[in-house]
Order: C-alpha cells, then structure tokens, then sequence
C-alpha cells in the first residue's frame, strides 16, 4: 500500500510540473483527429485505457471519493492515457438530472471531481451525454407527465419536447464550470471527447434515417456550442439500417444486429461527428461459439472496421467498449486471458500499420470491494494478474508510439 501512495504522489508532482511548465493549457492540447489518426500539438496520440461509468457517482460521496482517486492513479500508472464515464445519471435513486434541467449539485460537483483528478493523473476523458437503456425512456417519461402522448422509448429520437430536453442537457455540461478546476467543460482540454449516446439504438424505424437525422441535429447542436472537442456517436458498430452493403453485413454478429436502427457507416459520415466507435463482446452476441471462433470473430471485427473507417470513412476509429465476461470461467481462465491478449495483439497490429484503429477502452475497471458492481466483464488489477500485465505491457508498448511529449505519466506499474 505503501509503494502504491508513493506512485501516486510521484504521478502528482510530475502532472504538477508539467502543468507548470506549460503555463496552462491552450486550445492547440486538445486531442485533434488528423485524417484516420489523433494528435495533440500535431504528435501522433494513441488512446489506450477502460471505462468505468461509476465515477461520478463514487465521487459525490466524500466517504467514497478515494475511490475514484485511487482507481485513475492506478490506471495512469500501469500506462492507461484515457477513461470513459457517463455525463449522466437521468432520474431515479441519486440522480444527476432529477427532472428536465433540474440537477443535483453534490452530484455535479462528482462529475467536477473526477474531471479534475483525471487531469491529476494525467488521462483524458470521453463524456457520454445519455443512455440508450433507461435513459431514453426517462426522457420520454418526462415528456409524457408534461402532456406529450408519446407511446415509444424511441419517440425520445423525434419529439420536440424530449429532444428540446436533450438539447437543455448537454448545453448545460458543456457550459459547466468546474468547481475543482474554474474550467468550463468546453474549455477543458482533459476532456478528449464528448459522446453522444451510449450505444444508440431506434428498434420502431429499422431504415436507420430516424437515428441519422437524430445525430446530424444533434451533432450540429453540440459543434454550435463547442468546436474544441471531438464528437463520436457511442456506436456499437452494427452495419446495416441506411448501408446495406453486403460485404461489410457479412460481419455483424447476429442477423438481427442489423435491425437496430442504426449504421456504422452512415451514422458516422455525418459532418460533425469525428471519429467512429466500436464495441466488442464476443461472448454476449454469439453466445454459444466456442472460444476459437470468438476470437476469429473479434479479429474481423476490429479489422472489418478499421477498413471501412480507412477506405469510406477516413476517419479514426476507436475501441471505446471491450470484454468477456467471468461469470463462465475464473477471472484468471485461459478464455478471458486469451480473449485480452488477442484484442490488445489486434489494435496494436493495426496501430503499427497506421490503420485507422487507433485504440481500445476495455469494460471496466474495478477496485477490491467494489464487487457490488460487478457484472462478470469488470477488471479488478490486483486479482487478476494474468491480465493487468497484459494491459501494462501493452500501455508499454503504445507509450512508445505516441509523440514525445505524451508518454510522461505512463508505465510505472512493477
């Protein structure tokens, strides 16, 4: 414990100095996508890092926000550079948005906090704006106790009001002033990327043209207010909807994946969004494959994507969603070990080949005694050594790949 307290203080004063040396960040640090790769300052930048949508709401709490401390100290010292969360909690038990524009503090002051000890520990963040599991419906609900006769979750796509509420949203994290930090969001260059919705899906218009003109509007909306950051949709990936081009179909997972309103390749040519995402979980979409041919179908995965994010998109594309749950086998067993091995071995080979693949966020990163969250997918380094050395050799290895002036705080992890 003592040795880790050490890390953590060292990563601190070195972020402290070069924050010193710098004299406060400009708008030329943030994260740029330059043609099919990132860069900040024009050096080449390759996110590597995990998500962990729980930090926030850990950081609300003075009694838990060691936490949240503790777990992006580690993540920068095993060399991890970037971490998803949400920018929501839309009603129900704590929220963050109790009703339409109407926010509690202590929770945004989490969000503050976790902002600020991220640029700490030297990570960026991607935000997340809403979920498509609750959160469209909360949305909608909303809309119907203010007189709207809405009978679909995926009327939150269309509706005036609810996407009035939307809008009222993320005006109001992008104009946030930090409290830990004076910073307002936009201004934040800790912030690599702003997501639209996590993992999007209209199901009532499966053409796709329903969550198109969703995201064209709302990526207009967030571009009009802020021209700093980056934008990404928070795509599955799923082909199909608005592009039925059937060599890339041939790699979704089920048939019905391309029945989900939404296209990989449409979605994302839309002007404002910047780069492409991806998720990837073998073992919840072709359940009953046996390991080998998961892992087959997580090499054409990445590699289908990474090619139409060259050739069509010329766009970067990242990883922002991986895992295998350990619900079937130990944490330590040889599928899931396997499993990281592959996927980390895949984006680093088209790192080096200059593809699109940028990079990937593994789901999700745990500390000991927080296993009231777990969901068999979590990563909790010190039980799982086999794979919290892969991820550190593996930050290593993209360390070395990013520019000069980005491989500081990474890799101390012994």
């Amino acid at each position: 414990m003592a040795n880790k307290q050490l890390v953590c203080a060292l990563l601190w004063v070195l972020a402290l100095i070069g924050s010193i040396i710098e004299h406060g960040e400009a708008a030329s640090d943030f994260v740029k996508a330059d043609g099919t790769s990132f860069a900040v300052n024009g050096e080449s930048f390759y996110p590597n890092g995990f998500n962990a949508y729980w930090l926030m709401s850990k950081g609300s709490k003075p009694s838990e926000m060691d936490k949240v401390s503790r777990a992006l100290c580690q993540a920068s010292s095993y060399g991890m550079t970037v971490v998803r969360t949400w920018a929501f909690k839309d009603g129900g038990y704590r929220p963050l948005q109790s009703s339409p524009g109407v926010y509690n503090e202590d929770m945004f002051k989490g969000l503050d906090f976790v902002i600020s000890e991220a640029k700490k520990y030297g990570l960026r963040l991607i935000l997340s704006m809403v979920n498509n599991f609750k959160g469209k419906r909360q949305y909608v609900e909303w809309a119907k106790q203010r007189g709207e006769n809405l009978t679909s979750e995926d009327d939150f796509y269309t509706n005036y009001l609810v996407k009035t509420f939307y809008r009222n949203h993320v005006k109001t994290i992008l104009l946030r002033n930090n409290t830990k930090t004076g910073v307002v969001y936009k201004d934040d260059p800790s912030i690599m990327a702003w997501e639209l919705m996590n993992e999007g899906r209209c199901k009532s218009d499966l053409s796709g043209r329903t969550m198109q003109a969703w995201i064209e509007e709302m990526a207009g909306y967030v571009k009009a207010i802020d021209r700093n950051h980056l934008l990404e949709v928070g795509l599955e990936g799923f082909f199909g909807g608005l592009d039925q081009d059937q060599e890339a179909i041939q790699y979704d997972p089920f048939a019905s994946s391309r029945n989900v309103g939404s296209d990989f390749i449409s979605n994302n040519q839309i002007h404002g969004i910047d780069f492409a995402t991806i998720h990837l979980y073998p073992n919840l979409w072709i359940p009953h494959a046996d390991d080998a041919t998961q892992l087959s179908f997580l090499r054409d995965w990445i590699h289908s994507h990474s090619n139409a994010a060259d050739e069509i998109l010329r766009k970067p594309l990242l990883v922002t969603e991986f895992g295998k749950t350990s619900r079937f086998a130990g944490c330590n067993g040889v599928d899931k070990v396997a499993f990281y091995r592959t996927a980390y071995a895949v984006i680093y080979k088209l790192i080096r080949a200059r593809s699109a693949c940028a990079g990937g966020l593994f789901w999700q990163l745990l500390l000991p005694g927080m296993e009231n969250l777990s969901d068999g997918y979590e990563i909790i380094l010190s039980d799982c050594p086999s794979i919290a050395n892969i991820i550190f050799r593996h930050s290593r290895l993209i360390s070395s790949l990013n520019g000069p002036s980005l491989r500081g705080l990474t890799s101390t992890y012994q």
